[in-house]
């Protein structure tokens, strides 16, 4: 019987090719046999796992720590930042350094006028700006907004003038009257009411007027000018929105100031912020009023204050800048002598009224649209209705 014996391989002849199939079922490494077997390796596990199970199992974990990144920057990289104790204390020790040159620099007749003419400013505006100050914090904290709307007639042309015959009960600064007049809009008081009620309560409630009669005790004519130009421009402004103004322009404020808090901490907080602004800008107002008065040539002053119309122009544009809070500006426009009583009238109108500080919170609270139309109508109503008034009654 013959038996078939298998073919010797012969020589330079290539081997069979095997099945790929064959090949590719056998896995090389641990990637590979992840994936055809569905099981990862130790090492494998190790990387998919997340770091809450790798903290649990104990096994280390080979990502770089944010903390040696942040370390190999060293504390040398932090920003230094200047806190106000330093600020302080690096004044008075230069202060202290310096106390000689400072010395003789407030002997000189020029520093000596300044200082008089602020501290004066500042001592008699002081005492009307923190009972201004504690009863609009009352006024905005324990008033309910809902006693406006209640208040004022529903035919809007009768509501603006009872809502700026209301800033004369109604104690407040310039300060709190945006947030309270925002408060009615929110309240469903029509905006021209709101407006006129903004504008006319920090110019003739009574703290204002009781301190333009002690800064002019000579002119009692001012108080009676200063509540009839004021109560005058903020009509006027509220009926010309009424007949002009679109909704879109005003942007209805979210939510009321203060909320949250009780009426104990909501009424200190308003007493601070308002101190502290409007502190400040007293104490600006008062320094420019002395620079004005020691510094500036007199031929300056008597050339501005000759024309009349350059005179109220400059003592309004004045008032926009300096951003006095309405409680001292009284003290501020009867320093200013130069002028006639009518560019002072024009100064007391315009300031409560529109100023930096009151287009930057009208902006915030109705938006910058509306703050970029209703800033220059009210600038020239105000102007136009102490031109008038100042005729009339100065």
């Amino acid at each position: 019987m013959a038996i078939a014996k298998a073919a010797p391989h012969e020589e330079g002849t290539p081997p069979a090719p095997q099945d790929d199939r064959a090949r590719t079922s056998l896995p090389d490494g641990p990637e590979d046999r992840a994936r055809t077997t569905g099981h990862a390796g130790p090492d494998e596990r190790n990387r998919q796992a997340p770091q809450g199970e790798r903290d649990r199992r104990g096994e280390p974990d080979r990502r770089e720590p944010h903390g040696e990144r942040g370390a190999a920057a060293g504390p040398s990289a932090r920003p230094a930042r200047l806190s106000s104790p330093l600020v302080l204390t690096m004044v008075l020790l230069l202060m202290v350094l310096l106390q000689s040159p400072v010395r003789r620099a407030l002997s000189a007749p020029v520093m000596q006028s300044w200082m008089t003419v602020f501290v004066a400013v500042v001592v008699q505006a002081l005492p009307f700006l923190v009972l201004g100050v504690l009863l609009s914090a009352a006024i905005a904290v324990y008033v309910p907004p809902s006693f406006f709307a209640r208040a004022l007639p529903s035919r809007p042309t009768l509501a603006v003038p009872v809502a700026g015959l209301a800033g004369a009960v109604l104690p407040g600064c310039e300060c709190a009257s945006v947030p309270v007049a925002g408060a009615l809009v929110r309240r469903g008081v029509t905006p021209a009411a709101a407006l006129a009620f903004l504008l006319s309560a920090p110019a003739i409630n009574p703290i204002v007027l009781t301190a333009t009669a002690v800064a002019f005790p000579r002119n009692p004519e001012m108080v009676l000018a200063r509540f009839a130009a004021s109560l005058l421009a903020a009509c006027a402004m509220g009926w010309l929105w009424q007949r002009l103004g679109r909704t879109d322009w005003l942007r209805l404020p979210a939510h009321a100031p203060h909320e949250g808090e009780t009426r104990g901490a909501a009424f200190w907080d308003s007493v601070r912020h308002d101190v502290m602004h409007a502190g400040g800008f007293l104490v600006v107002g008062a320094m420019a009023a002395a620079t004005l008065k020691a510094v500036a040539p007199a031929s300056w002053l008597r050339t501005a204050a000759d024309n009349p119309a350059v005179a109220v122009l400059t003592l309004a544009l004045l008032a926009v800048i300096l951003s006095i809070c309405s409680e001292a500006d009284a003290f501020v426009a009867a320093s200013l002598t130069q002028f006639s009583l009518t560019a002072r009238l024009a100064f007391l109108v315009v300031g409560p009224m529109i100023d930096l500080k009151l287009f930057a919170m009208q902006a915030g609270t109705f938006g910058r649209g509306f703050a970029l139309r209703f800033a220059p109508a009210t600038f020239a109503l105000a102007i136009a209705s102490a031109l008038l008034t100042g005729w009339v009654l100065l």
